[in-house]
């Protein structure tokens, strides 16, 4: 049976070309059914308030510093969306002296413009706010050297040996309104693909790479970080792949409710617990990873009835 067309984006894979039961059925959910997803290989854990939700973020960083040794280079894969655990990560470093010497961070993409990444003086580079926002605000003497801050370049290959040699303890990341993390979008409805998305298994090889972003995606980071200007947001970025995101030991996505909406929430949390593994929806992709966790604001979670505003 052919599958739906997208109603927002007709030339791409996307969501909305779901099977129509699995979409209701997400719409449906409660918060406590939404715990009651959890099983072995995916927690869903849920936090009263935004301090305790960022603050927690915060700590992921310093549990897998801490870990690493000059023998057993321990790393983090950080997002940009959400940012606010950045600040909290460099007032905890330098609170408890931890020295950075050892550890590593990976970032998780970055944007092309005319086949290269985008300076660091582009208004919307990742790298900059990573290290506006953490690394430039931890002191001198705890800081991580330079060579251990990796970014992925439009030749990702310096980038990819990169986890070869490190352990990464986390891969962080948030959930954006196509139901990607970092940047693994659906593909577009052409060659291979026009009649079929890729199978998990396809989706599941690719590695660091640039990539066309989606309409939405492009929509969404002009509405978080630009001000409504969709001019300023490129169209396409390099992000990590599912190769990475296999080497991390843990998988953990947070969702504040200022990124995706009540219903994102619910799908993919809906579609990882039940094993449902679709690449018209990327995230529920992570149902075939061994340790996933799904991190609520149980204040943005939010309802799927209709409200006329």
């Amino acid at each position: 049976m052919p599958r739906a067309i997208s109603k927002i984006a007709p030339d791409w894979w996307d969501y909305m070309t779901l099977d129509q039961e699995i979409l209701d059925d997400a719409a449906k959910l409660t918060p406590e059914d939404m715990l009651g997803l959890s099983r072995e290989g995916f927690k869903v854990v849920f936090y009263d308030t935004l301090e305790d939700f960022y603050c927690a973020e915060a700590l992921e960083y310093i549990d897998a510093w801490r870990q690493s040794t000059p023998d057993n280079p321990v790393g983090i894969c950080g997002p940009i969306g959400p940012t606010e655990q950045l600040p909290l990560v460099a007032r905890i470093v330098n609170a408890m002296d931890i020295n950075l010497a050892d550890s590593h961070f990976w970032g998780m993409d970055e944007w092309i413009i005319d086949g290269r990444v985008v300076p660091e003086d582009h208004p919307l580079s990742f790298a900059r706010a990573d290290r506006e926002l953490c690394f430039n605000r931890i002191r001198p003497e705890l800081a991580m050297p330079k060579a251990n801050e990796h970014y992925p370049d439009a030749d990702p290959s310096e980038f990819i040996a990169s986890w070869q040699a490190v352990r990464c303890a986390v891969m962080q990341g948030g959930q954006g309104d196509v139901k990607h993390w970092a940047f693994n979008d659906p593909v577009k409805r052409e060659g291979i693909y026009k009649d079929q998305p890729p199978t998990p298994e396809q989706y599941l090889q690719l590695s660091t790479r640039i990539v066309d972003l989606h309409p939405m995606t492009i929509m969404q980071n002009a509405r978080t970080s630009g001000g409504g200007k969709i001019d300023i947001v490129p169209s396409r970025a390099v992000t990590v792949g599912p190769v990475q995101t296999w080497k991390a030991e843990k998988v953990s996505i947070w969702h504040a409710g200022a990124h995706d909406n009540p219903f994102g929430q619910r799908l993919t949390t809906l579609m990882i617990g039940k094993k449902i593994p679709d690449s018209a929806a990327p995230m529920s992709l992570l149902a075939l990873h061994p340790n996933v966790q799904f991190n609520f604001y149980r204040g943005g979670i939010g309802t799927c009835a209709v409200e006329m505003h």
